[in-house]
């Protein structure tokens, strides 16, 4: 294992690698193999996994995926491990990158026309290029069991299923960004883009807790 991706959570790894196939399906075929789940946003964890990777392999390297949450925090010291470097969404958290009301309607197989669903979007929503509204914005309640997408949709509507509907054009210039990223990381720079393909089932590996 000579490159490592750590994300908080489950969900951070199947709505990377969803849109990792949409980008280049070589790296949504990668992603499985070489992503840690730190089970929340752990710096210090991914920097202790990490130093034993090291350990094993001196040239080894490593990408921490971290949610911005409520605002930038200063990066602890003890997380600085050499080959290990650190991604901090723009906006508040992963889910907010969800937030394209056509893709929405894709994923739920409702009309995007519908008028009802418009003035929701149009009010719940800020303007599309409101980077700063958007990065304020609480994303996951939305998606809860439930929540307020659930009552707009008429039926569940998991993350998932949007990153999976969205295309590539749809992608935020903070997604394209990091999925390039790990494409250069792992030499997949010049795989080819976009894919109607679901992503893989490899099992991601999680670090216990001590």
């Amino acid at each position: 294992m000579s490159f490592v991706l750590y994300v908080e959570g489950p969900r951070d790894r199947s709505l990377l690698e969803a849109w990792a196939w949409r980008v280049a399906p070589a790296l949504g075929r990668a992603l499985p193999a070489i992503t840690v789940i730190l089970g929340g946003c752990q710096p210090l964890r991914a920097a202790e996994h990490f130093r034993s990777v090291r350990a094993r392999t001196a040239t080894a390297r490593g990408l921490c995926v971290l949610d911005r949450d409520v605002g930038p925090k200063p990066m602890p010291a003890r997380a600085r491990e050499p080959g290990l470097e650190f991604f901090t969404w723009g906006r508040r958290h992963i889910e907010s990158y969800l937030l394209v009301p056509a893709a929405i309607c894709r994923a739920a197989r409702v009309p995007a026309g519908d008028r009802r669903r418009a003035r929701w979007f149009a009010q719940a929503l800020p303007a599309e290029h409101d980077e700063p509204a958007f990065g304020a914005l609480d994303a996951k309640p939305l998606f809860a069991h439930h929540g307020a997408l659930q009552q707009l949709l008429g039926r569940p509507l998991r993350p998932v299923q949007v990153a999976r509907a969205m295309r590539h054009d749809e992608l935020h210039a903070d997604v394209q960004r990091l999925l390039e990223r790990l494409r250069a990381a792992l030499g997949l720079a010049g795989a080819a883009a976009g894919s109607e393909g679901d992503a893989g089932s490899a099992a991601p590996r999680r670090i216990r807790s001590g």
